[in-house]
């Protein structure tokens, strides 16, 4: 199994990428705080473009809300000049609320049905959009997909996908696949780097990092998570990836839950690092930190645990 050649201390920043966000003062003080504060040494920028259903077969990244190509490369300049690596990591979300891993066609073409042939040809231009993006900007990674669970199984057109990437993008790509899929997908060799999103519930790590590892002892790739955290509110560390969970805050509980989770990865040689769950474009006001039930941990007890863990892994 192999590592990164350095530790992914990151976090995802931007996220959804709204536009008119992004290329402020605004944003520009959100991302030096995040270096600041957490001491990271990569970031996502990541962002959303819309279909308009799970059923779609038109990807409209160039519309709004998604954002314009110069706040894109503004937020890679941006994270480059204070030193930071980027992975770019466009995502494609549906406009009517479904969540993407639901975005599915039948497995075989039917006259008068939407196919998955205009599905994947669509994506792919939405892609390779950005993959000559990240190649004119020098990102140093670049993610394919997020949680696309429904569109795992089509194997062929991801491998197809990948090998146009290839084409106009000349560093690493990864695809960051759900959590519990990572046994799952079947076209690992063809990507650089195996990521996922690790949103364990908090006595579980074990048993998942024990079912990942012998993933990344397969494929022989280096691994991180694409996407880790959780909520500080009442309840979340059980349930880390539902954002719409119902509970007050609590930044014991945020904390508790970045304790553990690094504590078990700690454990494993082969863990490259986390790209955690997430750092807004506009930041609440750090008074209203306590008060805030989201994923950010600006401002909160977890900020802490995060910035002296990364500090750590960073110097090790």
């Amino acid at each position: 199994m192999k590592k990164p050649d350095r530790y992914i201390a990151g976090m995802t920043w931007g996220w959804t990428g709204v536009r008119g966000t992004w290329g402020n003062n605004e944003a520009e003080k959100s991302m030096k705080l995040m270096k600041q504060r957490l001491n990271v040494n990569w970031t996502a920028i990541t962002f959303a473009a819309l279909q308009e259903h799970p059923q779609a077969t038109e990807i409209s990244y160039w519309e709004a809300p998604t954002v314009t190509d110069e706040e894109v490369v503004w937020a890679i300049r941006q994270a480059k000049s204070m030193g930071l690596k980027v992975v770019l990591k466009p995502v494609v979300n549906v406009r009517n609320g479904t969540w993407r891993a639901h975005i599915n066609f039948f497995d075989m073409d039917v006259p008068c049905e939407p196919k998955w042939s205009e599905w994947f040809a669509a994506y792919e231009a939405f892609i390779l959009h950005y993959a000559r993006m990240a190649e004119e900007t020098g990102c140093e990674l670049f993610c394919i997909g997020c949680e696309m669970v429904q569109t795992d199984r089509r194997e062929m057109e991801w491998r197809k996908l990948i090998s146009e990437v290839r084409n106009v993008y000349s560093g690493p790509i990864t695809y960051n696949c759900d959590k519990y899929q990572e046994d799952h997908v079947r076209w690992w060799d063809a990507v650089d780097i195996i990521s996922s999103s690790g949103y364990y519930p908090i006595d579980t790590w074990e048993e998942q990092l024990d079912r990942i590892e012998e993933v990344v002892n397969r494929h022989g790739k280096p691994f991180f998570f694409m996407e880790a955290g959780v909520p500080s509110r009442t309840g979340s560390e059980q349930l880390p990836n539902d954002w719409g969970l119902q509970g007050p805050p609590d930044e014991e509980a945020q904390k508790r839950y970045y304790e553990t989770m690094f504590e078990s990865c700690d454990r494993r040689e082969w863990m490259g690092g986390f790209m955690l769950w997430d750092w807004p474009p506009r930041l609440y006001d750090l008074s209203e930190a306590s008060v805030n039930n989201d994923y950010c941990m600006y401002g909160k007890k977890a900020e802490t645990v995060i910035a002296q863990y990364y500090t750590r892994k960073i110097s090790d």
